[in-house]
């Protein structure tokens, strides 16, 4: 059996074109259609509270994070995240969040939000927003989005339009 050397890094621009690589394996073309990507078109990730997962030098997964408004919280947008199918179901994608919402948190972050599947999100700290809250750039399942309140009175302030924070 060989043993996997696994290390978590910041994203960096040499990091790019495998990115763009894993993303396209997860999420295929229709990728650029989601709501979620319709917000990060209007500005750029934020690559300090970004990360990757290599497995002997090699880009194996990603994580993404976006700074956004969401009503009057500002906060951050997680993702994409994608790890390769020969690592998947290890728990690498629940490391990188677990990374990358600490990260948000330490820069002062008030919330994390994601449009993503509950059961995957809700054992990793994600509550559901309330429903039809936020209004995103694309149609959205008011019940696919979800968010970690760092912030006082978060849920209370998630409500108007989300977009890209500079």
């Amino acid at each position: 059996m060989k043993k996997h050397d696994i290390v978590y890094l910041t994203e960096d621009a040499s990091h790019d074109a495998a990115i763009d690589h894993i993303n396209e394996e997860a999420f295929g073309p229709g990728r650029f259609a989601r709501a979620a990507a319709r917000i990060r078109e209007q500005g750029t990730h934020d690559p300090m509270l970004s990360f990757i997962c290599a497995d002997d030098g090699e880009t194996i997964a990603s994580v993404r994070m976006t700074p956004v408004w969401a009503g009057s919280v500002k906060g951050h947008l997680l993702g994409p995240l994608a790890v390769r199918p020969s690592h998947k179901n290890r728990g690498i994608g629940r490391e990188l969040v677990r990374i990358a919402v600490e990260a948000a948190r330490r820069h002062g972050s008030e919330a994390v939000i994601l449009v993503g599947d509950p059961p995957y999100y809700q054992p990793l700290g994600f509550e559901k927003v309330a429903y039809a809250a936020l209004t995103f750039p694309g149609p959205v399942d008011p019940a696919r989005v979800l968010v970690v309140p760092m912030g006082e009175d978060v849920h209370a302030r998630l409500k108007g339009v989300i977009c890209w924070r500079a």
